[in-house]
């Protein structure tokens, strides 16, 4: 019986896998990897299934599934360096987090609660409440499908921007097999740089709080988000945030409406808040198009709350992006891997 892919994705939806494969070691994940290339078929690599939306008809190819790739290992740690540490591309992402704050190891700690895996997260560089991956990610680890061997990349050769990566910006060529990171030794978190996790923990913007405290803190919002997988609560059944914050000229962000959040960046652009213009726009919370709805407890989620296909998904976030567009003139970019559909021409299919 073929594997189902909505068994292994957050969003609960997708068809089957052609074919299903689900290596124990690096060395089977490059032959498997370089088996299908060589043959000319389709492959798909799956890690946790928490950024993508796959097809209601499956994937025709072959699935890799990166699950069983496990465990960190501790490099070199001191004082003055810090912590140097190399973790597997399977291992689930929070439960590194978890075991960073354990042993004091800053720098991840807001990041509490993003499900996926480990070797997920430089592609997409994963970030929340002020933090994101690439502030501590030392070197990747990846097999790369075009030059059919292993490489390893440091952090400057990565080329990490907002949500974005060199693995991102070049896909399905580059295979993660571990990522390795650098992290300050310490009790207290990295200085708090998001207002809302400010105000949760009691402190001032730029101050420190107890690494675990950041933990609980984040934990809570993100829960109260819907942004923490939970089998009891379908506002969690999505992948995440199916909107990236958009990036705009001077010249675009002068356009919006005067209370329209706005955050200049360092090369002079301006972000602002997709969930406000969603909600801005006619699409609050529990705005729903077929079975398909906006989270009731963040409109930059989109949910299958328990029988939605691909379909419902992509025809709710059309009509969520037209009527951005026609409201604001701010075009917003999908953040979910979409495999085998398409939204309004966008199409990424491995």
């Amino acid at each position: 019986m073929a594997e189902s892919l909505a068994a292994h994705t957050t969003f609960r939806i997708g068809g089957p896998a052609g074919r299903w494969l689900a290596p124990t070691s690096e060395a089977e994940l490059i032959e498997a990897v370089a088996q299908v290339d060589a043959a000319g078929e389709p492959l798909l690599i799956l890690g946790g299934g928490s950024n993508v939306l796959i097809s209601d008809d499956g994937f025709t190819g072959t699935v890799v599934h990166t699950g069983a790739l496990r465990g960190w290992q501790i490099e070199d740690l001191a004082a003055c360096a810090g912590a140097f540490v190399n973790v597997a591309a399977g291992e689930p992402w929070d439960d590194f987090v978890q075991a960073a704050i354990e042993h004091e190891w800053v720098g991840i700690e807001a990041l509490s609660g993003i499900p996926g895996l480990t070797g997920s997260t430089p592609i997409q560089n994963v970030g929340a409440y002020g933090q994101e991956v690439a502030q501590t990610i030392a070197r990747v680890r990846v097999y790369d499908r075009a030059e059919h061997r292993v490489v390893t990349r440091g952090v400057a050769e990565c080329h990490f921007g907002y949500r974005s990566s060199l693995f991102k910006a070049i896909p399905n060529r580059f295979v993660v097999l571990s990522v390795s990171f650098q992290f300050r030794l310490g009790g207290l978190s990295a200085p708090i740089r998001y207002a809302e996790l400010a105000r949760r923990l009691g402190v001032a913007e730029g101050e420190r709080a107890p690494l675990g405290q950041v933990r609980e803190a984040v934990l809570a919002l993100r829960k109260g988000k819907g942004m923490v997988c939970d089998p009891e609560d379908p506002d969690s059944w999505s992948a995440g945030s199916f909107f990236t914050n958009p990036l705009l000229t001077p010249e675009q962000a002068d356009r919006l409406p005067a209370e329209a959040p706005r955050f200049p960046q360092p090369d002079g652009r301006v972000k602002t808040s997709a969930a406000w213009l969603i909600e801005h726009a006619g699409f609050g919370k529990g705005f729903a198009v077929g079975a398909a709805r906006v989270s009731t407890k963040h409109s930059l989620a989109l949910v299958n709350p328990g029988t939605a296909t691909a379909t419902d998904v992509l025809t709710l976030a059309a009509t969520i992006r037209e009527g951005v567009a026609t409201r604001y003139g701010v075009l917003l970019s999908t953040e979910p891997v979409l495999v085998g559909v398409t939204l309004n021409g966008q199409d990424i299919e491995p």
